[in-house]
């Protein structure tokens, strides 16, 4: 026994330096990946894609992966409607062993980017609604897949290292919020094998490049899209007592639906409602027949969520019935049944687990700890209701000068869905890929 113990303490002796090589090393190739992976990021920036739209963006990720020698199969997914998604799975087997995926979101956002940046998207598309609008990655999600594909690098090039079946995807319509369901739907577990651990990161310009912030438990609301139809009775514009008017219903509803939350809901439970867009109308002197509001709501759990949602039919029913909208004229409140997102939840065990792992790669003052928000990510669920093992980082996106400078005024940067928002995109990159490789190997080891 004595002798069996000492050749094992030995052996953990002789490994240690090992380890500290490894982490070394993989610095190294990762550093020598950056001029590949900036050129990576530029090309994706410059060539944003729509939610459901993302044809050539996944195309290009497909082909990249292919280089690496994953087997790489597109168009997974499929939508409420029945049509295909652009989603990829890439797979790299490599023995027996845990199955991780690791997520990239494949999608840009409709916003005219103002940035100036030399690489700044100039895209203009058509939107679901006809509308022409800019495209940009202002979310992101262009730091995203160039990290997914510096990490896809790293792993293939060090399976010495490794054992188990590495599962990347590229995930549609994040923006959306329906694009992980898309590829459930289409028996993504079932067809690729249910993983063990599911890992992704989402860049934020709140913490600076090179660092990294993680928390267990409750990471992003979920959220819920809603539609509220204000219906009346049309009218010349110089005859409003003709009419039921829905513009006056709507700017009323308004007002009042931020009292649902300040005033019906416990304060000690977060949740936000907001009013994101309002249409009605045609011409100045027409009172219109309705006018639609696009809604958001984000809660942590489901009985404010419930009970929210009652609120806003009670009082849109209850504005309708003030002005004497006649009864087959009342509100229509549709809450999506696609535009949905749980709420993402990190895995405790696990996120300890990856912090530690985080701070021996990254060092101990770049890994921070965050706290929940009220933003949301579809990325939970790939995790089954938090039946799976998840992870979501956030990666330092700010550059470190201008964020310190942001916090002594108290002005915060441009962020996520900004125009402005411009990463800093070299040691973003950089950290992602090291962080994300690192928290891969060691559930892989």
């Amino acid at each position: 026994m004595f002798l069996r113990g000492s050749a094992v303490l030995c052996m953990a002796l002789a490994a240690w330096p090992l380890a500290a090589s490894a982490q070394s090393d993989l610095k190294g190739s990762v550093d020598a990946q950056l001029p590949a992976l900036s050129e990576t990021y530029i090309h994706l920036h410059e060539n944003p894609e729509l939610s459901h739209h993302e044809a050539k963006t996944s195309a290009y990720l497909a082909a990249e992966l292919r280089k690496l020698g994953y087997t790489v199969n597109e168009r997974v997914g499929k939508y409420a409607d029945g049509s295909q998604a652009y989603g990829i799975v890439a797979i790299l087997k490599n023995g027996a062993g845990p199955q991780v995926l690791i997520r990239t979101d494949e999608d840009a956002l409709p916003v005219v980017e103002k940035t100036g940046l030399q690489y700044a998207s100039t895209v203009r598309s058509k939107n679901d609604q006809g509308q022409d609008v800019g495209v940009m990655h202002a979310c992101g999600h262009d730091i995203h897949m160039t990290v997914l594909l510096g990490t896809a690098k790293e792993m293939a090039e060090h399976k010495s290292g490794w054992h188990g079946t590495l599962m990347l995807i590229g995930q549609p319509s994040e923006e959306t919020v329906d694009g992980a369901r898309a590829m459930l739907a289409d028996g993504l577990f079932d067809r690729f094998g249910k993983p063990d651990y599911v890992l992704a990161e989402h860049d934020n310009s709140a913490y600076a490049a090179g660092s990294i912030a993680i928390k267990g438990g409750p990471l992003n609301a979920s959220s819920t899209s809603i539609d509220v139809t204000m219906r009346g009775v049309g009218a010349h514009g110089s005859q409003p007592q003709a009419s039921k008017d829905p513009v006056l219903m709507a700017a009323e509803f308004v007002v009042l639906a931020q009292g649902i939350v300040a005033r019906q809901i416990d304060p000690r439970e977060p949740a936000v409602l907001t009013v994101g867009t309002i249409h009605g109308g045609a011409k100045r002197n027409i009172i219109p027949e309705e006018v639609t509001m696009g809604l958001t709501l984000r809660t942590f759990n489901d009985k404010e969520r419930d009970q929210i949602i009652e609120a806003v039919k009670r009082t849109a029913e209850g504005i309708a019935v003030g002005y004497g909208v006649p009864p087959d004229r009342m509100p229509v409140v549709n809450v999506s049944k696609t535009e949905y997102a749980p709420v993402n939840v990190n895995d405790p065990a696990l996120a300890d687990r990856l912090r530690t792992v985080a701070q021996k790669t990254l060092g101990a003052d770049h890994v921070e700890t965050t706290d929940a928000t009220m933003g949301s990510e579809d990325v939970g669920e790939f995790s089954l209701g938090n039946k799976i093992p998840e992870l979501m980082f956030w990666l330092g996106a700010a550059e470190p000068s201008k964020l310190a400078h942001a916090r002594e005024i108290g002005v915060p940067l441009p962020a996520m869905h900004s125009p402005l928002f411009a990463p800093d995109y070299k040691p973003s990159i950089e950290t992602g890929v090291t962080a994300m490789t690192a928290m891969a190997l060691d559930l892989m080891k």
